[in-house]
């Protein structure tokens, strides 16, 4: 039986444990310890560890139910995760935060406000601790907690992010899901692998099980903010205005202007190879560049120019980050690097087409990889590459 807390209680336990180990925070139960369920991979039996000791040795109460909040009389969710130190000593989010499972038979017949979705996650008690490798996982350290509430112009995303999801439930394109459809909210894979399937109202298709999640760029910008070695970043909308409205507003006004126009329109006078993305970012009002703006940096949208010359055909290609030999090979598939950038990654092509010696502004496309395209021929490269550096044959291939 789960006890009952008090939201003020609820704060008063989280905070005692900042700066505790999760070792030093265990009564050294050791089911919570030691106990491993074999069907569960070391990454899922580690991630259940720290929620669990938490839940257990901390607040000393059981697993509820999935769609209730595990405080539920003070309408609180209790979620516990990791945030890293990179290389140039910026802070992370380790990993998104995964909340529920996506109930494609029930949630579609829902509104926001009286989803699963918002009655267990409208209020959640964040305690973050920090990942330090080649650490035991009892050694590592609560570090912060925050009660967090979804800030308004936040909500206003998530809450469209919510519906977008919902509207391809309807549709029976449950499993046509991607992670990176949305901005905030994401849709992301829940399961074992592949084979983790199951039944959508409106199709005979199978969907992978999904979870609601907060990107882990959603998160990383909350670690930045209320953790430390955060700036305040320039913002793009003012709580008022939706984002997919904004951006048709964009359109509309710079929509078939010349280069020369808005290089006039924005008082540019630069040769610069950068020309096209300064234009981009004064077009959204933006002085400094308009992917670390924070509503891109949250939802992890990549801006990119498309320049189109007068035959129709796009001279330059996409490149993406380098990768090391070292890391592919000692991946899976499932857990790679490059399936969650893919996953997890939306792009803003900006068209620019070539006539008479200049390029117009054609207007704005918002795209994602399709999930089939991320689970058969990017797997096939990605594991056709693994398999080349493991034979030693990357100079010849």
């Amino acid at each position: 039986m789960s006890k009952t807390y008090t939201e003020e209680e609820i704060r008063v336990l989280a905070q005692s444990s900042i700066g505790k180990t999760f070792g030093e925070l265990s009564k050294l139960n050791t089911e919570t310890i030691s106990v491993k369920d074999d069907s569960k991979t070391d990454e899922a039996f580690n991630k259940a560890y720290f929620g669990h000791l938490i839940e257990t040795d901390l607040f000393d109460y059981g697993i509820n139910s999935e769609s209730a909040p595990d405080f539920e009389d003070a309408g609180i969710e209790l979620k516990v995760t990791p945030y890293k130190k990179l290389n140039d000593g910026r802070l992370s989010a380790k990993e998104r935060l995964v909340l529920n499972i996506i109930n494609y038979m029930e949630e579609y017949k829902n509104t926001f406000y009286n989803s699963h979705f918002w009655y267990k996650n409208k209020k959640i008690q964040i305690m973050w601790y920090l990942y330090e490798k080649n650490k035991r996982k009892e050694d590592l350290r609560i570090t912060h907690e925050l009660l967090y509430t979804f800030p308004k112009e936040d909500l206003e995303i998530i809450k469209e992010d919510w519906e977008y999801i919902i509207k391809k439930i309807k549709e029976g394109k449950a499993h046509e899901l991607s992670e990176a459809d949305t901005m905030y909210l994401g849709a992301c894979t829940k399961g074992v692998n592949s084979k983790s399937l199951r039944e959508q109202p409106f199709s005979k298709i199978k969907a992978m099980q999904r979870a609601f999640c907060l990107k882990t760029s959603y998160m990383t910008q909350l670690v930045r903010k209320y953790i430390g070695n955060y700036s305040d970043v320039e913002k793009i909308l003012n709580g008022t205005t939706k984002f997919s409205e904004y951006i048709n507003n964009v359109v509309s006004k710079y929509r078939n202007k010349t280069q020369k126009e808005l290089m006039t329109e924005f008082n540019l006078e630069t040769e610069a190879k950068n020309l096209n993305s300064m234009l981009i970012s004064r077009m959204f009002g933006v002085k400094g560049k308009l992917s670390e703006t924070e509503e891109f940096k949250k939802a992890n949208i990549i801006p990119k120019t498309i320049r189109i010359e007068e035959n129709g055909k796009i001279k330059e290609s996409i490149s993406f980050p380098a990768f090391k030999y070292t890391e592919i090979v000692n991946q899976e598939w499932e857990d790679s690097d490059l399936k969650e950038q893919f996953e997890t990654t939306k792009y803003m092509f900006f068209i620019f087409k070539k006539v008479n010696d200049d390029y117009i502004f054609k207007g704005i496309k918002l795209w994602n990889v399709p999930e089939i395209e991320i689970e058969t021929s990017i797997m096939k490269v990605w594991k056709e590459t693994k398999e080349v550096i493991k034979s030693g044959n990357i100079v010849e291939s």
